[in-house]
């Protein structure tokens, strides 16, 4: 008995001092607390209780703890005084010892309202059958399909993106004008987003090929063609209808002559000979079927069917180059430049000897002074893996690590990651600051891509301020090994606004951390905002396949149903975004009933002989 008292009171005893370093970390940072918003006053100080409270390794606190049928702690992220009081008083129970009422920063019923009201302020009000909301990232094609944005707020959207690294400020208007008009249609409320590109480090340019568009029907697994492809027919300055496989510019006065059924032959660059059947016509062009795989070039002639006009013939307009992407396998030299000059692949002798590597510029050249030889490097979100062997002012020689058996292609404007180098970038870019004076006019959420430090966060804060945008709620966007490690100071200075969100690219971050380590990484993330009643966004690869391709894969399912623990989820754009905004609601409303947060909800099982046990 005496031992069991002793124990008892050795619980007590650590449970204090836990208490006594929380509190003590807050008056630490009592003048950090004071900036705040009033509205995070609370949740701020419940944050640095929960940082001083996981400095520690709880394992064996919480293992006794249980051992007497207590809380063991592992759901106090919201509410920490409130958490060590309860169980404090509890053991005082147990031991015959005076219970101690100490003052608390968030009780256990206010963590519930702090949070519930700091998402309703930032992602609009709780949807009707869910709790969490869903944003949608939009096409550009979004700017001319008003029916595509009806569909994605009738089939759950709460939250539009619009990515500012995509598109023009012409495109992003009629996008926020048709969001409108689709939430006068429908009477839902639907939040506009809006993603500044951020600093990240990309491929430069490649090397202009020919200009030349190739045209490919769909075909089965058995190579036969299974649908035409619509190829548009029409001057440079009339745009194609929706849904459109190609465009082809052409003389206004040629294409005037066309009539529905008529025969259009043209022989492509392998010297195939091929023939568009013209399906419909329109104002300004026609709509032509093609059944069989085309490439065609600036300047190919093509000539009218049969048929007596007065110009049978005429010549494709000017068309987009292409750019081929560098092929690049394991142990291939790759130079990146500082200088933006046309990246091009190896160059060969007659013997298969490479004469001059690869090279590509990148888009920051603020790199060539930080990297160091030996660091890895990565492209394209991890699908090229690459060593730094050199570094001189003007280039950097990478040897490639690992990359596909038959080759990884490496195309312009893709990422470029440098884990565990220390690179400081300014966080606001020239074309930030200028995307951001439109945001601030027209959106009710300015997501900022690649933060890493709490100047890159009062950067942001000082723009707003100098537009007066005190309209325009800010969520941070972590996406680098640097912006986790420094989430806690990131989250005290986005709280100076309010309201205030976190989004978890979790694309960027698996490259960054590691892919083995995004699972810990993202509950770390999810576990410290829930600390700050933060409101946080699930992003990257949801339902991916569902989107893209019309059918999800098992895996993606459960990650869909882990992603209720959040606040809000993002999908991608897609053909089938639709379908997987309506799968994900569904998910959604089945999970709310097993799950919230790390709370599991023990709702009856639906087990079918349920009674056949019980008898």
């Amino acid at each position: 008995m005496q031992q069991d008292v002793k124990q008892l009171e050795e619980l007590i005893e650590q449970i204090d001092a836990l208490h006594e370093e929380a509190v003590a970390l807050e008056q630490k940072f009592t003048p950090a607390v004071e900036l705040v918003h009033p509205e995070f006053r609370k949740s701020a100080q419940n944050l640095l209780h929960y940082l001083s409270l996981r400095k520690h390794d709880m394992r064996n606190l919480q293992e006794n703890l249980s051992q007497l049928g207590l809380s063991s702690l592992g759901r106090a992220e919201g509410h920490v005084l409130a958490s060590l009081q309860a169980v404090r008083n509890q053991l005082c129970l147990l031991s015959a010892c005076a219970p101690a009422e100490k003052e608390l920063a968030v009780s256990f019923f206010e963590n519930s309202v702090l949070l519930e009201a700091h998402t309703e302020a930032l992602l609009g009000p709780k949807p009707e059958k869910r709790n969490t909301r869903i944003m949608v990232t939009l096409p550009g094609e979004a700017a001319e399909d008003y029916d595509l944005l009806l569909r994605l707020i009738k089939a759950g959207m709460n939250c539009a993106r619009i990515n500012c690294a995509h598109d023009n400020e012409k495109v992003w208007l009629r996008m926020v004008k048709l969001i409108h008009q689709a939430e006068e249609e429908t009477g839902v409320k639907c939040k506009i987003l809006m993603d500044l590109m951020g600093p990240k480090l990309r491929t430069g340019p490649l090397k202009e090929g020919p200009k030349l568009i190739t045209i490919r029907p769909a075909q089965n697994n058995l190579g036969q063609t299974t649908e035409a492809a619509n190829v548009w027919l029409a001057p440079p300055d009339a745009p194609p209808p929706v849904n459109m496989d190609a465009w082809l510019p052409v003389k206004a006065e040629w294409v005037a002559q066309l009539r529905e059924n008529d025969t259009i032959l043209f022989t492509d660059t392998r010297s195939r000979k091929r023939s568009f059947s013209v399906l419909k016509k329109e104002a300004n062009g026609v709509i032509a079927h093609l059944f069989k795989s085309s490439y065609i070039t600036t300047g190919m002639k093509l000539r009218i069917k049969n048929k007596a006009v007065a110009e049978r013939t005429t010549e494709v307009g000017e068309l987009p180059p292409t750019f081929a992407p560098i092929i690049l396998k394991k142990d291939n030299l790759l130079v990146l430049t500082r200088e933006l000059i046309p990246g091009e692949p190896a160059l060969y002798d007659d013997q298969g000897h490479v004469v001059k590597p690869a090279h590509i510029s990148c888009t920051l050249p603020e790199v060539f002074k930080q990297v160091k030889e030996g660091q890895p490097i990565l492209f394209d979100d991890g699908k090229i893996e690459g060593k730094i062997m050199e570094v001189s002012k003007d280039s950097i020689v990478v040897k490639i690590t690992y990359a596909s058996p038959t080759g990884s292609k490496l195309r312009d404007d893709k990422g470029i990651n440098l884990p565990e180098s220390k690179i400081r970038l300014k966080g606001m870019t020239e074309k930030d600051k200028h995307d951001l004076k439109f945001v601030a006019r027209h959106a009710d959420i300015v997501n900022f891509s690649f933060v890493n430090y709490v100047e890159d966060v009062e950067a942001l804060h000082h723009e707003l301020n100098e537009l007066k945008a005190d309209n325009v709620s800010v969520m941070l966007k972590i996406e680098t090994k640097e912006g986790f490690r420094n989430l806690p100071h990131l989250l005290l200075a986005c709280m100076k606004r309010y309201p205030a969100g976190i989004m978890i690219a979790r694309g960027d971050l698996a490259v960054e951390c590691g892919f083995l380590r995004l699972a810990e990484v993202q509950e770390e993330i999810l576990w410290l905002c829930e600390a700050a009643h933060m409101p946080v966004v699930w992003a990257t690869q949801v339902l991916e396949t569902l989107a893209k391709k019309g059918r999800p894969s098992r895996a993606e399912i459960t990650d869909a149903a882990m992603a209720q623990r959040a606040d809000c989820v993002m999908l991608n754009k897609g053909p089938y975004v639709v379908q997987a905004v309506e799968m994900l609601h569904d998910i959604m409303v089945r999970m709310q009933e097993h799950q919230h947060k790390k709370t599991s909800m023990l709702r009856s099982l639906q087990v079918s002989d349920m009674e056949a046990l019980q008898e």
